[in-house]
């Protein structure tokens, strides 16, 4: 058999967990010992995300999410456009981000990218970048 891993959802960090309403945002990364991809979940309660706060763009990371189910809204740069289930967004580095969820459901997300290591992994913050 070859070298592979199981993860369950509680064993993979959540960086939303200091958060409490904003749902989970869970890294499968490291948990896995992915030495290529960064994998994250990310489940997203009505009225959460970006909305009102900063923005992000990686040094050296495209991102690909993809929505499961609800409706996510995305804001790349000073495009504002939603996106639903089924639905693939590609972000490249250049490019600020954030994604919102206006609800009235809960959205899913799933957000990969090639893994970071070094200072590839930094990340550009913008504040105010997507005022409410």
């Amino acid at each position: 058999m070859g070298d592979y891993a199981v993860v369950e959802r509680e064993q993979a960090a959540d960086w939303m967990a200091g958060y409490p309403g904003f749902g989970e945002m869970r890294s499968f990364t490291e948990a896995l010992g992915s030495e290529e991809v960064a994998f994250t979940w990310r489940l997203m309660p009505p009225g959460t995300g970006g909305k009102g706060s900063y923005g992000h763009r990686h040094k050296d990371q495209e991102e690909l999410f993809f929505v499961v189910r609800g409706v996510v809204t995305f804001k790349l740069g000073d495009d504002v456009f939603e996106a639903g289930p089924q639905t693939a967004v590609r972000v490249p580095t250049d490019v600020f981000r954030s994604v919102h969820n206006d609800g009235p459901d809960e959205a899913e997300l799933i957000i990969c990218s090639k893994k970071a290591t070094g200072d590839e992994a930094e990340a550009e913050q913008v504040d105010d970048f997507w005022p409410e």
